[in-house]
């Protein structure tokens, strides 16, 4: 009985969202961002969360040139999906807007390729293939069984071997990308400009200034402070309400 009442909570709270989620894309196109916005946030207040959720999000806050939340809500979609094209090309719009402009340290050798490949899909994504996978062992197994002749045999013999190695690379990609995605704090600056200083304390000296919209990576937290480091490996701290961690 409990397992039929949570499913129905659970559908009722799905059509529930999708309502809302349908009147805000509705005031959205109407031109009426702030009511497409008050309607998605309600969509998250509520526990809910989605790719496009974000992303219709993002985009409201972007028309109303609301720069630091709009890139914050991209950075959220691409969480989700970090290979989709229409959230990076809007996200980088978005970025053109913002004052600094800090370098990125690009990865080089065996860590370039490993993050490139691993990279490719979400973790969750890279679980799926890994399942798929085992169930392609399990079709060429049975194939091998039955087969009747010798070359088609060799073929699932083959595959026999292939399929596990590329198991254990599906795999291993997923757990990286899973510890990858703990270990990293990303965070968005929300203030308008904030003097980020070289100790965790007011009176400390200013190690450099930043403005919304600037993302930057939470190291580790002391009080109200937060130390954070920048794209180009820059290191500072900065206070914890200046800015919004994206996880």
């Amino acid at each position: 009985m409990k397992n039929i009442i949570y499913i129905l909570l659970l559908l009722t709270q799905t059509f529930w969202a999708q309502s809302v989620f349908d009147k805000g894309n509705e005031h959205y196109r109407k031109g009426n961002y702030q009511e497409a916005i008050n309607a998605y946030e309600s969509i998250i207040k509520g526990k809910k969360e989605s790719c496009d959720l974000y992303f219709n999000l993002a985009n409201s806050y972007y028309k109303l040139n609301q720069i630091a939340p709009a890139i914050y809500y991209y950075e959220k979609a691409l969480l989700i999906s970090p290979n989709d094209k229409d959230i990076q090309n809007n996200l980088k719009f978005a970025k053109n807007s913002t004052i600094d402009d800090i370098k990125e340290v690009q990865k080089v050798g065996f860590e370039k390729i490993l993050g490139n490949f691993t990279g490719l899909f979400h973790y969750n994504s890279w679980a799926y293939i890994s399942v798929g996978l085992a169930v392609l062992f399990l079709l060429f197994f049975i194939g091998y069984y039955f087969s009747q002749t010798t070359l088609a045999k060799r073929i699932f013999f083959v595959g026999m071997f292939i399929v596990p190695i590329l198991i254990l690379m599906a795999v291993g990609a997923a757990i990286f990308e899973r510890n990858l995605y703990i270990s990293i704090k990303p965070a968005i600056v929300f203030a308008d400009v904030i003097s980020v200083k070289n100790e965790p304390r007011e009176n400390a000296t200013e190690a450099f200034i930043l403005h919304e919209g600037t993302k930057v990576f939470v190291l580790e937290t002391v009080d109200n402070w937060k130390k954070i480091e920048l794209t180009d490996e820059t290191e500072g701290w900065i206070l914890s309400g200046a800015i919004k961690e994206l996880k």
